[in-house]
């Protein structure tokens, strides 16, 4: 197996407002997306999102939630400031603030927000992983 991931699929509960809030988020959809499934590119992966039940039912599992999923998405950014300002306009967009920004202990920055559906992404500055001219995290070998 090639050590790449190709897709990052979120099951949504409600589609519609998943849309708007990434929208607000400044995210533009495929055209690629239908009315089921919105597909926005993100750098080397593809950013999904689809109705919870019909996702569950595509992978052949129950679609009752658990609880904290036992994942975060995350995005990183260049400078402490970068994190404010997008965690702020996260929860301008209809974000709930799960961790105010801080600093980490290992160096870093970051907080985290949950979106409308309770995603958990940490906004994040790295001085450790650098970002290339695509905004890609740069990871040494």
């Amino acid at each position: 197996m090639r050590q790449t991931i190709s897709f990052v699929t979120l099951g949504v509960s409600d589609l519609a407002c998943s849309r708007a809030f990434y929208a607000a988020l400044g995210w533009r959809e495929s055209s690629a997306s239908r009315p089921g499934i919105a597909f926005f590119n993100a750098g080397s992966i593809v950013f999904g999102l689809f109705q919870r039940d019909a996702l569950a039912e595509d992978a052949n599992v129950s679609a009752a939630g658990t609880g904290f999923p036992g994942f975060t998405l995350a995005h990183n950014v260049d400078s402490e400031t970068a994190v404010d300002k997008l965690l702020a306009e996260a929860v301008v967009a209809g974000a709930r603030l799960a961790r105010p920004a801080d600093k980490v202990f290992w160096g870093g920055y970051r907080g985290y927000f949950a979106d409308p559906d309770g995603f958990l992404w940490e906004i994040c500055w790295n001085p450790f992983f650098p970002l290339d001219d695509q905004g890609h995290v740069q990871l040494p070998e």
